[in-house]
């Protein structure tokens, strides 16, 4: 996979002010797959001292849009993307820097097919999130939508 440019990791990172706020960090993104960061933070704990789930889901959902750019990089301007729904399942307790790995579970010409005929497209993207050690803490599933603009 073709690692997309520096100018579009910067763009992600600033385009969502909230994702700052966190401190999550891209590491990877290209055609199919994109990595992010969530920090060891105590700012960002739950009751317990863990990673909060609200910090793991939006590590999630940033990584999944990684993902949609990285694949869709040249339709950013002609399409709108939206998140339409996702769900979490938490597996283990999370501390520690969390690593969220997102892919494309569609081929990137099946989903250009449908928004060709038809304006528009959904397609899944699936979610790991890990911990240091490379246990999954949690798996999520965001689903993405698209349109044509205008």
């Amino acid at each position: 996979m073709e690692a997309v440019s520096s100018e579009i990791v910067s763009g992600l990172q600033a385009a969502i002010p909230f994702n700052n706020h966190l401190g999550l960090r891209y590491t990877q993104v290209s055609e199919g797959t994109a990595v992010v960061l969530l920090p060891d933070d105590a700012a960002l704990a739950n009751h317990i001292g863990t990673q909060h789930a609200a910090g793991m889901f939006a590590a999630g959902e940033a990584a999944s849009g990684g993902a949609f750019v990285g694949t869709f990089s040249e339709l950013m301007g002609s399409v709108v993307p939206l998140a339409e729904k996702a769900e979490i399942a938490y597996k283990k307790i999370a501390t520690g820097e969390i690593t969220a790995t997102a892919t494309l579970t569609e081929s990137r010409d099946e989903i250009l097919a449908r928004l060709e005929a038809d304006g528009r497209a959904r397609f899944p993207v699936t979610i790991d999130l890990s911990d240091a050690s490379g246990t999954t803490v949690a798996e999520m599933t965001v689903h993405w939508y698209i349109k044509k603009m205008g």
